[in-house]
């Protein structure tokens, strides 16, 4: 998306990108703008605790999922929440495509400013459910949904994840630039920051 342009499926516009260069300025999520949005809760294993930490300040995700022809399709979501049980909630319009094609889903979690990047892998689902849309609801998404939390085609998408994969190197800047230095010279990855799997993350979700 460039700039201007909205999203049905997302309820975001593109993340201030600039049509003369096609780069994306530091994203601050639509809906509160703020860097960091996402509402936590504290998780019941160390798995989905260490996967809230790595995107607990990530404004936006890349969701991925097959479309109708089976071939691969993404789009910038604004993570809401992250459950207790370690799902992830957006809003969404009903009438998205997107919506009848959530058997298997992907959501990339990118922070360039900590050298922290995580691929989520799990299924989605979508909901009504009016108590979450009024306490997750801000202002902010009005543009999208112009009758507030009572829009007709406004619901909430639920991602449970089942796997995650995450390569998270040295927060600080200066860090990472003398790490890459001392990989070029060794030969070989030096203090590149941690890589890791987390399995077994879909817990029993109670339905909406």
């Amino acid at each position: 998306m460039w700039a201007g342009e909205q999203s049905r499926d997302t309820g975001m516009s593109n993340n201030r990108r600039t049509a003369a260069t096609g780069i994306a300025l530091p994203f601050t999520n639509p809906f509160t703008k703020q860097e960091s949005s996402m509402r936590t809760e504290i998780q019941g294993n160390a798995g989905l605790s260490r996967l809230c930490k790595l995107i607990a300040h990530v404004s936006a995700a890349m969701l991925t999922n097959l479309d109708g022809e089976g071939s691969l399709v993404s789009r910038p979501m604004a993570p809401l929440e992250m459950d207790r049980d370690g799902a992830i909630w957006f809003f969404t319009d009903l009438r998205s495509s997107k919506v009848e094609h959530l058997r298997v889903a992907n959501l990339s979690f990118t922070d360039p400013s900590r050298g922290t990047y995580v691929s989520v892998s799990g299924h989605g689902e979508v909901f009504t459910e009016r108590a979450r849309i009024d306490r997750l609801w801000t202002p902010f998404a009005r543009p999208w949904f112009p009758e507030g939390p009572d829009s007709p085609h406004l619901g909430m998408l639920r991602i449970t994840p089942a796997t995650a994969e995450y390569w998270d190197a040295p927060h600080c800047k200066m860090v990472r630039v003398f790490a890459m230095a001392a990989s070029v010279v060794a030969g070989k990855p030096v203090g590149q920051g941690e890589h890791g799997t987390l399995t077994d993350l879909s817990r029993t979700v109670a339905n909406v």
